[in-house]
C-alpha cells in the first residue's frame, strides 16, 4: 500500500503543479466601455433581449466568492502566480482551444471584466487514523479554479455556444495541450449532468492513460453577460476509473452571488 499511495501522491503533486498552481482567470482589468447604448433599439425591444451590460473587473470582485461562503473551504484570490495568459497555453487542435482554454482560465473573445479564486476543501482530520490513510484523506479532497469573465451585449452566450461545439467537437478524438511547453494529453471527454444559471454545462476531463491518468471536473455556467468556469482538481484520484463528485458547494455559492 505504502509504494501504491507514494506513487499515486507524486503523480497527483505533478498534475497539481500543472493547473492551479500555474492556471487562473486572465488578468484583463479593462473598465466597463462608458458608451451608453441602453436607448438604442428601444424599438425592437419586444423582439430582441434586452442588451446586456457588462460587469467591470471591480464590479466582478465584488460578487466573486469570499472566505466563508463556502463551509468547509478556503476561497483565496488569484495571484500573479496563477495566471495564465493566451500565449502561455497551445492546443494542437484549433477546435479543441475553446475547451482547452477554459481549464486554465484563459481569456476568450474580449471581457470586459475579470476575477479569479481558489477554493481548496478543508480535509476532514481523523486523530485515530493510521499515518497512511491520515494521508489519504488529506489527498481526498477538492481544488478548484474559479475564473469569471464578463462580456457586453451577446458575448456571453456566443462564449457559451464556442464552449459548447469545442466539446463535442473534441470529446471523442482527444487532444494535446502544453501549458509552458509541458505537454498534457486529454483523453477523454465526457459530457455531465449540469444545472444553474441562465445555462451550464459540464464534464469529467481524463488526462492520460491507464494508471497515469487523472480525472478533472470542468463546468461552466452562463448568468447574464458573465461566464463562470470552474476547474477542479482532487489529489487523491487517479487511474482511468477514478472519478469524483463536482464541487457543488463551491458552485451553487458563486451562481447565486451572481444572480
Amino acid at each position: 500500500m505504502r509504494v501504491t499511495l507514494v506513487r499515486r501522491t507524486a503523480l497527483a503533486t505533478a498534475v497539481a503543479s500543472l493547473t492551479l498552481l500555474a492556471t487562473a482567470c486572465s488578468g484583463s482589468d479593462s473598465d466597463a466601455k462608458g458608451d451608453d447604448t441602453a436607448s438604442a433599439g428601444k424599438d425592437d425591444a419586444s423582439a430582441k433581449p434586452a442588451a446586456v451590460k457588462a460587469l467591470t473587473s471591480a464590479e466582478l470582485e465584488k460578487v466573486s466568492l469570499e472566505q466563508g461562503d463556502v463551509a468547509g473551504y478556503k476561497i483565496s484570490k488569484t495571484g500573479p502566480e496563477d495566471i495564465a495568459q493566451p500565449g502561455d497555453v497551445t492546443v494542437d487542435k484549433k477546435e479543441c482551444e475553446p475547451i482547452g482554454f477554459a481549464f486554465y482560465g484563459v481569456k476568450r473573445g474580449d471581457p470586459v471584466g475579470n476575477a479569479g479564486r481558489k477554493a481548496v476543501q478543508e480535509p476532514k482530520k481523523d486523530e485515530s487514523a493510521d499515518p497512511e490513510d491520515l494521508l489519504a484523506g488529506m489527498l481526498d479532497v477538492t481544488s478548484s479554479l474559479v475564473t469569471l469573465a464578463s462580456y457586453d451585449g451577446d458575448g456571453a452566450a456566443k462564449n457559451f455556444a464556442e464552449l459548447r461545439a469545442s466539446a463535442a467537437e473534441c470529446a471523442s478524438a482527444g487532444f494535446t495541450m502544453s501549458m509552458k511547453g509541458s505537454k498534457q494529453k486529454i483523453t477523454k471527454l465526457t459530457e455531465e449532468k449540469a444545472t444553474g444559471g441562465e445555462e451550464a454545462l459540464a464534464w469529467r476531463v481524463q488526462m492520460g492513460e491507464g494508471d497515469e491518468a487523472a480525472p478533472f471536473k470542468l463546468m461552466s455556467v452562463r448568468q447574464g453577460g458573465t461566464v463562470a468556469t470552474f476547474f477542479t482538481l482532487n489529489l487523491g484520484k487517479t487511474g482511468a476509473d477514478a472519478d469524483f463528485e463536482q464541487p457543488t458547494a463551491v458552485i451553487d455559492a458563486q451562481v447565486k452571488k451572481l444572480g
